[in-house]
């Protein structure tokens, strides 16, 4: 390869990392990015966009069984899963050409293999762990490495019967049964993704209830809407040893005191992530990490000069949206704009695509107290919204909370049909620092669901109209 210079170079060409890539290219940036496998990476090819292709299925799938509702009938209604994980597959794979189109269009050079840190700027690239493809300099260097599913000594998957989030996005025939360890939000995707395929799902949560980074209002309804579909959960559980038959796995779960023994088709691990920080050369670096993540100021930078690191590398939330973010400040602190500014986590929205869907952004009601603040709570409710009920979709709700002295929005939370579609919305109320009263004067147009979170915000200071 003949350029052997740049002025940054990317270690990764995830959403992270194809992004700053970008960004850096627009500000007149020679630009490179190493990717090993494939552009986008694990969100585009193996996470955030084929996930949601295989929830469509599964919602496509819930309503064929709940046709009746709407009026329509039909018989022997069935699918073919290698099709459902084909299209999944297609989806994918049409948006890494594209993430390759962007790149090339900003004149990025794309170079193919593993990077290895080598200090001073400077990296070696191997592909395939035997041929070496070069070494490259930069005066700055981002890694945006990204993160693998965390395993345990008694819970290690082998892609056959146990399953990473990586297994359960191709399976080769339909499980009758499955048990999810974990309830966060890719473990909760996947338990609603196979309950709406037609398996029995067991979902077992270490802490006493799913979905915890959530609002405990919000987790409390996500429970009773899961179980009354017919999920089992047990939370405050502890899983014991997979004891492997031929097509089957037998463990046990102890909760609320009791041990029970359960047999499954499959067991999907959704126990957390672990950042990519070895086999890097980092001991060539003064970098620093902590429990497999990367420590940096705000501005992305490690103790090595030069050096910074974005991402789920290093650390929660463990999010592509907040990964790009990361990249377009790092970049723009590189660049010298004076507009940049640290990433606020509490302006970051968390999104589960389960059947309802779970959307929250900034504090919770619980967090909000803990750190002080004298709060005000509204609340409204789907049932009491024209178009959830004209969709079919009367269950959820829309939580909002709010600085009881300064009408600051601290939180939004929300539970139903298409709420991380809305969660934008007080996205941006946070990001431009709205009080209650914009929100209030904001007209929402009718009949929209939109006009909850217009709802639960008047709710806050007893003035809801609609309940």
């Amino acid at each position: 390869m003949a350029d052997t210079q740049f002025d940054l170079i990317v270690i990764g060409g995830g959403p992270g990392g194809y992004v700053a890539a970008i960004r850096a290219a627009q500000l007149g940036m020679k630009t490179a990015v190493v990717e090993r496998e494939h552009l986008g990476g694990i969100c585009l090819n193996w996470g955030c966009i084929p996930t949601k292709a295989l929830l469509r299925s599964a919602e496509v799938s819930h309503l064929l069984h709940h046709l009746d509702d709407y009026g329509f009938s039909a018989k022997e209604v069935s699918f073919d899963l290698q099709k459902v994980v084909k299209r999944s597959r297609g989806v994918a794979s049409q948006l890494s050409g594209g993430v390759k189109h962007l790149l090339k269009k900003n004149k990025v050079t794309v170079i193919d293999g593993h990077a290895t840190l080598l200090g001073k700027g400077r990296i070696k690239v191997e592909k395939d762990g035997t041929t070496t493809v070069g070494e490259f300099q930069a005066k700055h260097i981002i890694i945006a490495t990204g993160a693998r599913a965390r395993e345990f000594p008694n819970m290690k998957a082998d892609g056959k019967l146990v399953w990473t989030y990586r297994h359960a996005m191709v399976p080769d025939t339909m499980p009758k049964s499955i048990l999810v360890i974990g309830s966060g939000a890719i473990g909760i995707e996947f338990a609603s993704f196979y309950l709406n395929m037609g398996a029995k799902v067991t979902v077992a949560e270490m802490v006493d209830r799913i979905l915890p980074a959530e609002d405990e209002e919000i987790s409390a309804m996500a429970r009773k809407s899961f179980e009354k579909q017919g999920m089992k959960i047990y939370t405050g559980a502890k899983v014991g040893e997979f004891q492997k038959g031929a097509d089957s796995v037998t463990t046990t779960i102890e909760a609320n005191g009791k041990t029970e023994t359960i047999t499954v088709d499959r067991v999907i691990l959704a126990v957390g992530i672990v950042g990519n920080v070895e086999n890097i050369g980092l001991e060539n670096t003064k970098v620093k990490t902590e429990k497999s993540h990367i420590l940096v100021n705000e501005w992305l930078e490690t103790d090595e000069p030069g050096l910074y690191a974005i991402g789920d590398v290093v650390g929660a939330p463990w999010l592509a949206h907040k990964a790009s973010h990361e990249g377009v400040i790092c970049v723009e602190h590189i660049a010298g704009i004076k507009e940049a500014h640290p990433i606020d986590v509490r302006n970051i929205p968390g999104c589960t695509y389960s059947h309802p869907q779970v959307a929250s952004v900034g504090l919770s009601e619980a967090k909000a107290k803990a750190a002080g603040y004298e709060v005000k709570v509204g609340r409204f409710p789907f049932i009491g919204n024209g178009k959830a009920i004209a969709l079919g979709e009367p269950e959820g709700m829309v939580k909002t909370v709010f600085d009881a002295k300064t009408g600051e929005l601290l939180g939004a939370h929300m539970i139903g049909a298409e709420v991380t579609e809305l969660i934008q919305g007080y996205g941006i109320a946070k990001t431009m620092e709205t009080t209650e009263a914009e929100l209030m004067h904001t007209i929402f147009p009718h009949p929209t669901l939109s006009e909850m979170m217009h709802e639960s915000v008047l709710a806050a200071y007893g003035r809801a109209i609609h309940y």
